[in-house]
């Protein structure tokens, strides 16, 4: 070797089957990613999650159809899945509901009578509410318009449904009197809600179903 030169290193071995083994932890290390992912959406809705919901978590279509080939996932329908081996949960037709009808929706009027367990009303559809016009429709569900305010919105049991007192303000302008009174003086009596603050949400209002909620509190 002349003065100055460089000794050459030879290129180190790569052990055999280093490649493979690296591209394996990779895959699982991606689909284990994966299913955390998809953990942390069902955990929000009683094992449903939305294809939406998915891509915002950066979990492709493609993932999701692969998961439903294996059996990890159920296609319910179009855009909505299910984690297969979640626990049942109460409820789960109204989640699928809410998903369905979009962000900020949720159960109302007569139905959400049942996700409060007050009364025994047993609505023929179920009601949702949603805040903005809704051309979609779906077999034994009635869509209302109506803008809720923040705390007009609660979730139950992973059901986003109108509180109490909107409850009762919704059915007393659709369902029979009898209902309303029924199910006025059931929750003030489970202490679900307050006549303070049942009267704040009759407001001043002279509208039909604020009389008959004013008249259940006067009784």
């Amino acid at each position: 070797m002349a003065p100055g030169d460089r000794a050459r290193v030879p290129p180190r071995a790569i052990p055999h089957g280093w490649l493979s083994y690296t591209k394996v932890t990779v895959i699982v290390t991606f689909m284990r990613t994966t299913l955390e992912a998809i953990a942390d959406l069902a955990d929000a809705h009683a094992g449903y999650f939305t294809t939406g919901e998915a891509a915002a978590a950066g979990v492709s279509r493609r993932a999701l159809s692969h998961h439903a080939s294996t059996g990890t996932l159920d296609r319910v329908e179009y855009g909505i899945y299910r984690l297969r081996r979640y626990p049942a949960q109460r409820f789960e037709d109204m989640v699928v509901v809410t998903l369905w009808a979009g962000p900020d929706s949720a159960i109302s009027h007569e139905s959400a009578l049942v996700v409060h367990d007050l009364g025994d009303a047993m609505p023929a559809v179920t009601h949702v509410t949603v805040p903005r016009p809704f051309r979609g429709h779906r077999p034994g569900v009635l869509v209302h318009l109506e803008t809720l305010d923040p705390d007009e919105r609660v979730v139950i049991d992973a059901v986003p449904v109108t509180s109490v007192e909107r409850t009762l303000l919704d059915v007393a302008g659709s369902a029979d009197p009898g209902i309303v009174r029924a199910a006025a003086r059931e929750a003030l009596d489970r202490g679900l809600t307050t006549r303070r603050r049942l009267e704040r949400m009759v407001g001043n209002g002279d509208d039909p179903a604020r009389r008959v909620l004013l008249g259940t509190l006067r009784r």
